[in-house]
């Protein structure tokens, strides 16, 4: 079961924007000595819409290898063409992913029968468990819950992160899905109420830059210690609104480049984090402990 504190991992790059595979694997080897339940790689946060469908796939592969089943691997495999989401699923599935992390088609604004139509072809060609990604504020499409159901009844459709903004959307969800179903947050400030009300655990931005303690986070709520996690998120609510400060992952690119984990490497139209937003970005960091 998909659960707990799983990493939206960030791609990182050199200065001229290429991947860099040392750091890659740097930064995913860490995740798991740090407890992270699970990796996303080429999410959002990701940079999955500036790099090209070669690097997407080779940066999942390489994930893969690294991870080497020792926590679940969902591949971003989503896209705004249905023929290319198929592509790019039923290439990861062959690399040996757990499930397929797809994001609702961005740009085209598809109707709620065409987000259905779209998820029933990606189902009908690909052997894969599957997790919709529902995040309107990025694609301009808000997948509703009822077609969330409509959806969770086809083959191979196992759950859904969930971030259109309003946690109160998991209990519409919970209402018209089958029983197993699984309910991520995709919004980490939310993640505490979407968890009160049935979600399972984060597909996080914070947990690129503080692995250990999003993890301590979720396993504290999702073994009962509400008081811990509470406290815990608490803490963590001031980094989880300025990692948002500016556009995602610029802000998470920057601080880890500040602890050292990677080079200065964001793809245009992407920018690295302005020179006025650092300052408290640091503070807070500092205050919780994450860097000296």
């Amino acid at each position: 079961m998909l659960r707990g504190s799983i990493v939206a991992l960030v791609t990182p790059m050199h200065a001229n924007g290429d991947v860099d595979w040392v750091a890659l694997e740097k930064l995913v080897r860490w995740h798991l000595d740090n407890g992270t339940h699970g990796i996303v790689p080429m999410g959002t946060t990701g940079e999955s819409a500036t790099l090209d469908t070669d690097e997407h796939l080779k940066v999942i592969q390489r994930t893969i290898e690294i991870v080497a089943k020792q926590v679940p691997v969902i591949a971003g495999t989503g896209s705004n063409s249905t023929r290319e989401a198929i592509h790019q699923t039923q290439a990861a599935a062959q690399f040996g992913c757990d499930a397929c992390l797809i994001v609702t088609p961005y740009y085209n604004k598809p109707t709620q029968e065409g987000l259905y139509q779209h998820y029933k072809a990606i189902s009908a060609e690909c052997d894969v468990p599957v997790v919709l990604y529902n995040v309107p504020p990025r694609t301009a499409c808000d997948m509703k819950a009822e077609t969330v159901g409509r959806i969770a009844a086809l083959p191979g459709v196992i759950g859904i992160k969930e971030a259109c903004g309003d946690p109160e959307r998991i209990a519409q969800i919970k209402a018209v899905t089958p029983q197993g179903f699984i309910m991520l947050s995709g919004e980490d400030a939310q993640t505490l109420r979407m968890m009160e009300l049935g979600a399972t655990g984060t597909i996080s931005v914070t947990a690129n830059v503080l692995p250990k303690k999003m993890a301590q986070f979720c396993d504290a709520f999702l073994g009962g210690n509400t008081a811990a996690a509470a406290e815990l998120d608490r803490q963590l609510q001031p980094i989880h609104q300025i990692l948002f400060v500016e556009t995602s992952p610029a802000p998470t690119k920057w601080v880890l480049l500040e602890m050292g984990m990677i080079e200065r490497g964001i793809r245009l139209p992407l920018v690295e984090l302005s020179e006025g937003n650092r300052p408290e970005l640091l503070r807070r960091l500092r205050a919780i402990g994450a860097l000296n």
